[in-house]
């Protein structure tokens, strides 16, 4: 019975080996390692190509943005130069009306300024000037919002009449330029903007604005959250100077497109360095 036992176990330890196979040999181990490491390789050289390729495509989106933002920025300018047509109080039509000059007539409320600031004089004559100049000091002020009663729509707005310097601030200094009666103001639309970094928040209790929240403003005035900026012929003396209107849009596409090209030729000379150039042993 021992012996039986003895052979039965015998087979099936022979049945096991059989199964198992032979030992394979230490070269085809290694081979096995060596191609493994190579898929490995590979994989790490076109998965590292995928950053100066994303990074080419970024920069060429970028150039597609700043052709379109420049078309924008001319779409703009071209629209101050329109004849100017009378103000809507449709929300959605104004919405497509910035920068478009337009006319009103009423009275000032000078009871009610707000002051936008700090502001620096809008002056294309001095700019030019001063193009050549390696320093230039322009002027620190704010800009005067005034609420304008429009007799003919019924509504009181907010107009921009310009620049005013920081020691006429206070209205009792320049009291010539607080004009009474009706008279017709010709403007630019402006819409209400939102407060970007680095910039501080509007100060309704002191009467700081740092940026056009026309909603926060019209609370505080009483009139519609509808702005716009008076142009220059509407300065008087000892008033603020009107066409304080500066036409540009955010526009920092170039400096992107000089980034992400920079970073696609860093990293491809970095992978042709590491993966194509041979290097002399």
């Amino acid at each position: 019975m021992a012996l039986r036992r003895l052979f039965l176990g015998k087979a099936r330890l022979g049945r096991g080996l059989l199964a198992l196979g032979p030992p394979r040999p230490a070269s085809s181990r290694a081979g096995a390692a060596q191609a493994e490491k190579e898929a490995e390789a590979a994989a790490l050289k076109w998965g590292l190509l995928l950053i100066p390729t994303a990074a080419f495509g970024l920069g060429t989106w970028q150039i597609q943005r700043r052709k379109r933002k420049l078309r924008m920025i001319a779409d703009l300018q071209s629209r101050v130069l329109m004849d100017p047509v009378p103000l809507p109080t449709d929300p959605l039509e104004l919405r497509d009306l910035e920068y478009r000059p337009v006319t009103v007539r009423g009275h000032f409320d000078h009871s009610k300024e707000l002051f936008l600031l700090p502001r620096s004089l809008v002056d294309p004559g001095k700019e030019a000037r001063d193009a050549g100049r390696i320093l230039s000091s322009p002027e620190s002020g704010a800009n005067v919002l005034t609420p304008f009663h429009c007799t003919d729509l019924g509504i009181t707005i907010l107009v921009n009449r310009g620049f005013v310097s920081k020691k006429k601030l206070n209205p009792e200094t320049r009291m010539k330029g607080q004009v009474e009666g009706e008279l017709e103001l010709t403007g630019v639309v402006r819409l209400s903007e939102s407060r970007q970094p680095f910039v501080p928040e509007n100060d309704t209790e002191r009467n700081r604005w740092h940026y056009r929240d026309l909603e926060a403003m019209a609370r505080a005035t009483g009139a519609e959250p509808i702005c716009i900026d008076a142009d220059h012929k509407s300065t008087v003396p000892g008033g603020p100077i009107g066409g304080q209107t500066r036409v540009t849009l955010r526009n920092e596409h170039l400096q992107y497109i000089l980034t992400w090209y920079g970073l696609c030729a860093a990293t491809s000379f970095l992978w042709y360095k590491k993966f194509i150039q041979k290097v002399p042993r």
